[in-house]
């Protein structure tokens, strides 16, 4: 019974370490994008109905979050959002959350905090225009920013702190 037993123990590790091996060299690196491209045009309505083009925030810095009120980390870096429009809006720059769900969740939520930013109802268009914007792994919240000249200089899967942001957008203030 011993031989057996070893050749069980060493098929096991073996499995695992393959499954580990797999795991490293076949997986999606998360990683920031630097490279830059056109941010597509889009349209979306806010919760009241009301429809905004992204066209109404053009020649501005737009930090555009992908997010869901289901969302964790979406509703944790909400209020930093807040506190950077606040900040830097008259310096040119635009926050836009595109919720990535239906309006009445969005509609509830809204009425827990005040949002000094556009928030528009995206459902599943808004999953594509993500996707479209390089969120190649689905990730939410998925926050690009765009420049002045409406390039896409920065895509971020997952949380996007304030400092992160302000490293981006500095350069782009003056």
């Amino acid at each position: 019974m011993r031989p057996t037993f070893i050749i069980i123990i060493a098929a096991v590790i073996a499995l695992g370490g393959g499954i580990i091996a797999r795991h490293f060299l076949l997986s999606p690196v998360v990683q920031t994008s630097q490279t830059t491209s056109p941010s597509p045009d889009f349209s979306f309505p806010d919760p009241s109905g009301q429809a905004h083009h992204s066209a109404e925030w053009q020649g501005k810095i737009r930090i555009i979050n992908f997010w869901a009120t289901w969302c964790p980390p979406c509703i944790k870096e909400i209020p930093e959002f807040i506190n950077m429009q606040k900040q830097y809006g008259e310096k040119g720059v635009q926050f836009v959350g595109i919720a990535i769900e239906e309006r009445e969740p969005v509609a509830e939520y809204l009425k827990s905090i005040a949002i000094n930013y556009p928030i528009l109802i995206g459902g599943d268009d808004a999953v594509a225009l993500s996707q479209q914007m390089g969120n190649s792994i689905n990730a939410v919240p998925f926050t690009v920013v765009v420049n002045r000249e409406g390039q896409i200089i920065h895509r971020q899967p997952g949380a996007f702190s304030g400092e992160q942001i302000l490293k981006i957008i500095t350069p782009l203030l003056n």
